[in-house]
């Protein structure tokens, strides 16, 4: 019997949807997840730490990474930088660990175009009405931000299309069992290893 090769796990969502709170909750249900820490340019926030939060990196060492090929994906967003380090993901999965990555669209994509045996799932709001609650309930946006977010979170919808799972973000347990019944269900299938 082959050994079980772990899985990336590509979860997108638009803002507002809940995805952080989400993303907590499998990682508590699953101890066997292992979370992507993604490499930025920015400079770290408020009890951020390096290597948990992000790896924090030069923007000269960034540019240094994406000309080794360093990056599964990257992009450039509001002048900084941010991607996923290569060498982390593979050496998990090459010890059968599945690996969370919590990632924009475009980043989704690039992903399963290099790896088209990843498991995409993309988190919905049970409908708009909910999500504008979600992000109003914020209280951090003009009137202004809070209708480009919208606008935004729409276009992002429309994206669910590209991905293999889509979840209602109704009630987050609820959610986050379904997620781990997908990721069960991919494992159990006959000739998943790459």
């Amino acid at each position: 019997m082959s050994k079980k090769k772990g899985r990336l796990i590509i979860i997108s969502a638009p803002s507002g949807t809940g995805k952080s709170t989400l993303i907590r909750r499998l990682m508590e249900l699953r101890r066997d997840l292992v979370l992507s820490v993604s490499a930025t340019t920015r400079s770290p926030r408020k009890g951020e730490e390096d290597g948990v939060s992000y790896y924090f990196v030069t923007r000269e060492r960034f540019l240094e990474m994406i000309g080794r090929e360093e990056f599964l994906e990257y992009a450039e967003y509001v002048g900084e930088f941010y991607g996923t380090p290569k060498k982390p993901i593979y050496e998990n999965i090459g010890q059968g660990k599945d690996i969370l990555l919590e990632i924009e669209v475009q980043g989704a994509k690039q992903i399963v175009e290099k790896e088209p045996d990843s498991i995409s799932v993309f988190i919905i709001p049970p409908d708009i009405a909910e999500l504008e609650r979600r992000l109003r309930g914020r209280g951090t946006d003009s009137a202004e931000k809070l209708a480009a977010r919208l606008e935004r979170a729409r276009l992002e919808l429309e994206e669910k299309v590209h991905y293999s799972y889509v979840v209602v973000n109704d009630d987050v347990t609820r959610a986050a069992e379904e997620i781990i019944s997908i990721i069960d269900s991919v494992h159990s299938q006959k000739n998943t290893d790459y």
